[in-house]
């Protein structure tokens, strides 16, 4: 196969198939390198035909304190206080920036999702 830019779904197809191939191939070898330029094409196909919305701040937030096994309590440091902290979750109170800059910081959690806006509590309800 010839690496070029993937146009449809046979060739998107044909791209996973000879990625698949070459999934073990040794480091630093041709084979290693045609799977690196394959992965990137095949990222950039599907970031073009399927792409995934940023989930909801709050939301996300949620999902990583559940897959880490941390309460409300953890980001209290933060966030601020259990009061602002509930505010936060509950969406009564938006995140701040520097909430933002402490929760990138302190859990590496990526600032692109959580800069995103959200519904508050009223206008979420609402939805």
């Amino acid at each position: 196969m010839e690496i070029r830019t993937i146009h449809n779904k046979k060739e998107y197809k044909a791209a996973l198939d000879q990625i698949e191939q070459l999934w073990s191939a040794p480091a630093k070898s041709a084979q290693a390198e045609r799977l690196d330029v394959l992965t990137l094409l095949v990222e950039h196909y599907e970031k073009t035909h399927y792409p995934i919305a940023d989930p909801d701040p709050i939301e996300f937030i949620e999902h990583v304190m559940e897959s880490r096994g941390l309460t409300r309590k953890d980001l209290e440091p933060m966030i601020g206080p259990r009061g602002r902290v509930a505010d936060i979750l509950n969406r009564t109170r938006p995140l701040t920036l520097e909430m933002i800059r402490r929760l990138v910081a302190q859990l590496q959690l990526p600032a692109e999702v959580l800069i995103q806006p959200y519904l508050l509590r009223d206008e979420w309800l609402a939805a």
